[in-house]
């Protein structure tokens, strides 16, 4: 059963049956997923090399007399670059609803390549003083714009292209490509950490993976130009339109429910995927190369985990994921925190495990998101809650996290993160089930 997004009435759901044919990929389809996936990648490398290398350039472009007071500073601009976000979602995603998928796509992977380039020559603080964090500042916003129209499009994207039956399967695409581009960025930061001094890295080795970015961005750039619309888009764009706005206050309930699953999963997955790294090194004195070759291992397994999740919602159900993705997380957060000290295993094992638990949520979200809205508001009725769950509590965790470690000590936010996971899913719990809902209304 489920409910109409105007009125909240029960209203049948009647299962959608894909034609045993359309469940295999063709050639022009897998060209199409790996352009997306390209894209959603770069997206994640660019969030996760700032986080894991923020140690490293923190003293170059901000005040170097007080390390700590530059890393928050740092990770204060990390958390700017999330306000963007919204913005950017309601921009790209009025133009993937408007002007199509494809356009959005292009146009937030180049904007996302040029923040790169921009960090990889941001000067120093002692060539260019407070004008520096500036230059950093702006970078970050303008990457911000572009991440936040990136997802909800390539989500949409794949939701779309995909058979009904395997929806699911098709959607871990989006967190596969994603954590993929955390995992090439971590490894960059422990092959970097062996080829380099301390002094080295500071200095100058940490441009390079944003030199890499940039350069992958224009790549995929050139790579989506290629791609063809999609035909629940250009069949929703032969229909009459109607205003955008009356069709996202009627949706209310959609967006609410965005949110609401985002906040917990959000703040569980950067703590455990983007900044442990950071927090093992600076909280618990891990060894540099050890925290990120731990963290690399267990996205690594994330990875791994996300297509057999997918496929276990085409056949369970996108609740039976959701309930597990946030709720076991909320007993196993603060019993693995505490596990974390100097060794390799100490983080290896806790981040794998509740990743992989995580996981189950990670691979269906673009899924139950395209499930929740019409095709003409699909990707900026997504776009514009998941871009406010982020940037609320997604972008501001590894500050807080820093900032309440240092305060009040590692309760208070386990405490933060329990209670996000608990509305996750409390949201999970009332969710109507989607599984084969059919995209073409």
């Amino acid at each position: 059963m489920t409910h109409d997004s105007a009125s909240g009435a029960p209203a049948l759901a009647v299962p959608v049956q894909a034609a045993p044919a359309s469940i295999k990929a063709t050639k022009e389809q897998r060209q199409t997923l790996l352009a997306t996936g390209m894209g959603n990648a770069l997206e994640w490398y660019d969030w996760g090399i700032y986080s894991a290398f923020a140690i490293y350039f923190a003293t170059e472009v901000f005040n170097p007399r007080d390390p700590l007071a530059a890393l928050l500073g740092a990770m204060a601009v990390f958390a700017v670059g999330f306000v963007a976000r919204p913005v950017g979602g309601l921009l790209f995603g009025w133009m993937a609803d408007h002007r199509g998928r494809r356009a959005s796509m292009i146009s937030t992977v180049g904007l996302a390549s040029f923040g790169s380039l921009l960090i990889a020559l941001v000067p120093t603080y002692s060539a260019a003083g407070a004008w520096a964090a500036a230059v950093l500042l702006t970078a970050r916003l303008l990457q911000g714009l572009a991440h936040g129209g990136e997802m909800p499009s390539a989500q949409t994207y794949i939701a779309e292209t995909a058979p009904a039956a395997r929806r699911g399967l098709w959607s871990s695409l989006i967190y596969f490509s994603g954590t993929s581009g955390i995992v090439i960025g971590l490894l960059f930061g422990y092959v970097l950490n062996l080829m380099l001094s301390k002094q080295d890295m500071q200095a100058w080795g940490w441009r390079i993976p944003f030199i890499i970015g940039a350069v992958l961005g224009l790549y995929t750039l050139i790579t989506r130009s290629r791609m063809k619309e999609t035909e629940t888009f250009t069949a929703a764009k032969a229909t009459p339109r109607t205003p955008i706005w009356p069709e996202i206050r009627k949706n209310w309930r959609s967006a609410l429910r965005v949110i609401g699953l985002g906040v917990g999963a959000t703040v569980c997955y950067y703590v455990w995927s983007v900044s442990a790294v950071q927090q093992a090194v600076l909280i618990h004195k891990m060894d540099q190369g050890t925290a990120l070759l731990a963290s690399v291992l267990s996205n690594v397994v994330l990875i791994i985990s996300l297509p057999f999740w997918g496929m276990f919602s085409d056949r369970f159900g996108r609740r039976a994921n959701l309930l597990i993705g946030t709720g076991a997380p909320i007993i196993l957060f603060p019993l693995l925190v505490n596990t974390v000290g100097q060794s390799f295993w100490s983080l290896f094992l806790p981040a794998t495990l509740i990743l992989v638990l995580m996981g189950s949520t990670l691979a269906i979200s673009p899924a139950v998101f395209a499930e929740m809205f019409p095709t003409r508001i699909r990707t900026v009725g997504v776009a514009v809650p998941y871009a406010v769950a982020v940037a609320i509590f997604g972008g501001t965790a590894p500050y807080l996290q820093s900032w309440a470690n240092a305060a009040f000590g590692p309760s208070a936010f386990i405490a933060y993160v329990v209670i996000l996971l608990t509305i996750s899913t409390l949201v999970a719990w009332k969710l109507p089930e989607t599984k084969g809902k059919d995209l073409t209304k």
